[in-house]
């Protein structure tokens, strides 16, 4: 499957910010110092959770969204805390039509022919019509937190048909498992802003593809007991993604 061949453009320098390890949120640390008001000021668009791993975040044209357990959406609040998230300031720097009625493997290698390199970021973004997604949301913690890949047993799984939607979320480089989720890592949210969730699988009816290269990680770790007392490089890093991000 070959993509449509990308307009050229110059690369320049655009930055990715981010706010704790991946492998953290693994082992369980839950809490964090920055607010999502804070966390808007580094990027209008992004993913993430809240403390207490309270639902997942979904941050698109400058707004942040609660996607909730329930499969439902609620404006977030700007106080609120996040123990993680990646945001930036989308520019669409490569753009393409996606074939129809593709899932999400076969958008996944679509999308991977368009990049300039495999070796950088890229902020993705899909707008279109779905026949249908699948997705589940992380449900609120209390303490003692659980590691993480005991705390999304508890997942339900949604799913909604025909709907009209925005995935938005990063595609990460190998190398920066633990820091990031390797590979395709998104979050759904309808056009009406009523559902969403975090993506698991679908089938795209018709929908566009836009991706924005980063060049840099700007990385901000947390000071707290928990982060400095964490297993941040687990042996089973891997297999601990592969079961919190699709349940594998």
């Amino acid at each position: 499957m070959n993509a449509i061949p990308a307009p050229a453009f110059t690369v320049t320098r655009h930055e990715i910010f981010q706010t704790s390890l991946m492998s953290a949120l693994l082992d369980g640390v839950y809490e964090g110092e920055m607010t999502v008001r804070d966390l808007l000021g580094h990027g209008s668009f992004g993913i993430g959770t809240f403390n207490g791993l309270d639902g997942e975040m979904l941050i698109v044209d400058g707004k942040c969204y609660q996607l909730r357990a329930d499969g439902g959406v609620t404006k977030a609040d700007l106080g609120a805390y996040t123990p993680y998230a990646v945001v930036t300031n989308f520019v669409p720097h490569i753009e393409s039509q996606l074939p129809d009625n593709v899932v999400r493997s076969e958008a996944s290698a679509f999308i991977d022919h368009m990049t300039a390199s495999e070796n950088y970021m890229y902020a993705l973004r899909i707008d279109g019509d779905f026949e249908w997604i699948r997705m589940r949301t992380v449900v609120k913690q209390q303490k003692p937190y659980r590691p993480m890949v005991e705390a999304t047993d508890e997942d339900a799984i949604v799913e909604l048909h025909d709907v009209s939607g925005s995935l938005v979320g990063f595609r990460t480089p190998l190398y920066e498992q633990g820091i990031g989720v390797p590979g395709c890592h998104t979050h759904f949210i309808t056009d009406d802003r009523t559902g969403g969730g975090h993506v698991l699988d679908f089938k795209l009816k018709s929908g566009s593809a836009a991706l924005c290269l980063g060049t840099d990680l700007r990385l901000q770790l947390p000071l707290t007991d928990a982060f400095r007392d964490a297993n941040l490089s687990p042996d089973d890093l891997a297999r601990q993604l592969a079961k919190t991000e699709q349940h594998a």
